[in-house]
């Protein structure tokens, strides 16, 4: 017995000790053949030939080791606080980290920024192109995509409402000179009002010398080492409520380079974007110029426009954030083997992956769409039409693609095992990072809450879906999309029901938002993959065509909203008043 002991044990010594080989990203533009045709597949084809030499760059250089240690880096290293310099002077200082500086710089000089508002051969395609630009640059930017969201937000805000001295500012937020160019933040959650803007507390004074100095505090402040910022504040005297709010813009630093009276309370510690500094500012007479008439209450209406620049922007960061996911996912399957065989090639991580595809795919459709509708709409040959459509796809875009990214980033992270669990792994950091999107820029009820709003008051109900019926109906007889066609049609059908139920005030319309804006978002998805799918079918890949019949099999009309409400609230105190009838 002994003996045979002493043998196995000599066997087992005897064997190599085996490492894994590490998933390796492969160029992120070469390699993603969603993000290539969908590209493709919005732009003529001078244009596609045009940004392809820029989006491939932009591909190598994303995923290149050094990029990938940059954005791990800027993670392990997050901002610091230094409110006093060391003669006791008030400074606060916003340290980051050099790798989340240079990440910044990547982007900067590739045009995440600029790029939309360049002389470009793209005309209204732009901002496809500008779209797709960011979904490979984002993943990799350790969150410097958010300061460039809401630059991009404040230069359009500028342009559209400001005067000539803020207009001179967009200069600056557009330049892809990465020594000359700002960035801007926005300033708008307070302790009493987050989606709630009307009960903004920051108070305007405008003193004897004509300015407006601001008083107040910030409870939430992203990039707070921004160049300047667009906040919301109520003149003395004003309206109650969100009609009498002011949009201001307000610099970090004067012209003179001394410290504007804004005090950092404290930078936030949260659960994720670890490299972005978001701090609580208290504003202490802050100088602040107004946008527009300061006293016609038109604030929000102007801040608007920042919004939803950021929303799509947000949509980017979810839609990219699935790609980046797959792509590890994918890698790890190239050279990992289970059970004597390749896990590429075992039919139940196939069919995981396929489905983080599909969810990829419908993101895509949706973001490529706001964008195309985006730069007609800001190249002004955009039809009413359209820009009703943009307004009502907008909010059911970033509430969708912010919730697929969830589990998509999860789901990745799994495929890996415990590595992926592991900080080195940085899947990790990718999957608290993506958690934001769902908060950032409006809640997924609110979102639904904000598209009830735009049906009621411009048709974007009526509208999206009439323009996804007329996609699909010329398909319904098409070969390779014509199932999933009449499935979209008979999906888009059930929701206009519901729609118009709900606006005609039957049932509760506010618990059953986010049902219909879901089934809009995946419905509207998926007749925007039939059209996609037949181009690319006639092409001769039927991969597209393949994503978009998986889509609707899936299913694209979510169940009503829970009878039962009281099921939310379940403890003693919400007895007294139960909801609803009891009955099944």
């Amino acid at each position: 017995m002994l003996i045979a002991l002493m043998r196995a044990q000599n066997k087992l010594s005897a064997m190599p000790n085996f490492l894994q080989d590490p998933p390796l990203l492969p160029d992120s533009w070469g390699s993603d053949r969603a993000l290539r045709e969908a590209t493709r597949f919005h732009l003529d084809e001078a244009s596609f030939a045009a940004a392809e030499e820029q989006l491939a760059a932009m591909g190598a250089t994303a995923t290149r080791p050094e990029t990938l240690a940059l954005a791990a880096r800027a993670e392990r290293e997050p901002p610091i606080h230094v409110p006093y310099a060391a003669w006791g002077e008030r400074v606060d200082e916003i340290r980051v980290s050099d790798a989340y500086i240079e990440l910044g710089r990547i982007g900067v000089r590739a045009g995440v920024t600029g790029l939309p508002y360049e002389d470009t051969p793209y005309g209204a395609g732009a901002r496809v192109v500008w779209g797709a630009l960011l979904a490979l640059w984002g993943p990799s930017s350790a969150l410097y995509s958010c300061p460039v969201a809401m630059t991009d937000g404040a230069a359009r805000t500028l342009l559209l409402h400001g005067d000539l001295d803020d207009i001179a500012v967009v200069g600056r937020l557009t330049s892809r000179d990465p020594d000359h160019a700002w960035t801007s933040g926005q300033w708008m959650t307070e302790t009493a009002g987050g989606s709630d803007v009307g009960r903004t507390g920051t108070v305007a004074s405008r003193g004897p010398d004509g300015a407006w100095r601001l008083t107040g505090t910030k409870w939430f402040t992203s990039a707070t080492t921004s160049e300047m910022a667009l906040t919301l504040a109520r003149p003395e005297g004003a309206a109650e409520g969100s009609k009498g709010l002011t949009l201001f813009r307000i610099h970090r630093l004067l012209d003179d380079g001394t410290r504007n009276n804004i005090v950092v309370r404290r930078l936030k510690d949260k659960l994720g974007t670890r490299a972005l500094p978001t701090a609580e500012l208290e504003l202490e007479g802050a100088l602040a110029w107004p946008i527009g008439d300061p006293y016609d209450g038109g604030g929000v209406r102007r801040i608007s426009t920042m919004l939803n620049i950021t929303r799509i922007h947000n949509s980017w960061g979810a839609t990219a954030a699935i790609g980046r996911g797959l792509a590890w996912a994918r890698a790890y399957a190239r050279v990992r083997d289970v059970f004597g065989r390749p896990l590429r090639s075992m039919s139940a991580h196939r069919a995981t992956l396929s489905d983080m595809a599909v969810d990829y795919a419908a993101s895509l459709a949706l973001t490529m769409r706001c964008c195309e509708l985006m730069g007609r709409v800001e190249h002004g040959v955009a039809t009413e039409t359209e820009v009703t459509l943009l307004r009502g796809l907008t909010p059911v875009t970033k509430l969708a693609t912010g919730r697929w990214s969830i589990a998509a980033v999860t789901e990745a992270m799994e495929s890996l095992g415990g590595v992926g669990y592991c900080e080195d792994s940085t899947l990790p950091a990718l999957v608290r990072n993506t958690h934001v999107i769902p908060i950032w820029e409006g809640t997924t009820n609110v979102l639904a809450l904000d598209f009830l709003r735009a049906a009621a008051r411009s048709g974007a109900l009526e509208v999206l879906i009439e323009d996804a019926r007329a996609t699909v109906d010329p398909l319904k007889e098409d070969p390779h999309v014509g199932t999933a066609a009449v499935a979209c049609r008979d999906a888009l059908s059930e929701l206009k029901l519901r729609g118009r139920s709900m606006l005609d005030g039957a049932g509760d319309p506010e618990a059953a938002a986010r049902s219909l804006a879901m089934g809009l978002a995946t419905s509207y998805a998926c007749a925007r993959l039939c059209a996609q799918g037949r181009w690319a079918a006639e092409r001769g890949d039927l991969r597209t065509a393949a994503t978009a019949a998986r889509l609707a099999e899936r299913g694209l009309v979510p169940a009503k909203a829970p009878r039962h409400l009281e099921l939310g609230m379940d403890d003693e105190i919400d007895r007294a008043a139960p909801v609803g009838d009891g009955r099944a």
